[in-house]
């Protein structure tokens, strides 16, 4: 449990989102770079990354956030800088997806709770043992 001022909570959250068109292009040396994007971008917006998986086509992400935290606005700020950064490395992925989006427009997300904290993240953790 974590405090703010004048109340007491445990917010986390299973985000997941995948690439435009499923392309597998979440690889290498790309894959490493999105890595070290995303826990930036999360950092700048207090956000808490427990635990973080980048498959080829698709990303999951184990965030702790606050109550002030709407998810709507994080997701936007994970997603809209992360492809703004990605595009400025790697500007082959901006001619690769049409229209200049890495992300499909969509996502999904989960509430975690005390009780499944130690599932989501052993399944974040091993997904590509499970391929």
């Amino acid at each position: 449990m974590k405090k703010g001022r004048g109340y007491v909570y445990q917010l986390e959250y299973h985000l997941i989102w995948v690439t435009k068109y499923r392309h597998q292009v979440l690889v290498g040396e790309v894959a490493d770079r999105l890595r070290d994007i995303l826990r930036d971008i999360a950092t700048q917006n207090g956000l808490e990354v427990a635990s973080m998986d980048v498959m080829p086509d698709h990303v999951h992400l184990l965030l702790g956030a606050t109550p002030q935290h709407a998810i709507p606005d994080f997701v936007k700020a994970l997603k809209g800088a992360s492809a703004r950064r990605m595009f400025a490395a790697f500007p082959h992925l901006k001619q690769s997806h049409w229209g200049g989006n890495l992300w499909n427009p969509s996502y999904c997300v989960l509430t975690v709770s005390e009780h499944t904290r130690a599932q989501i993240q052993q399944y974040i953790e091993n997904q590509y043992a499970a391929e």
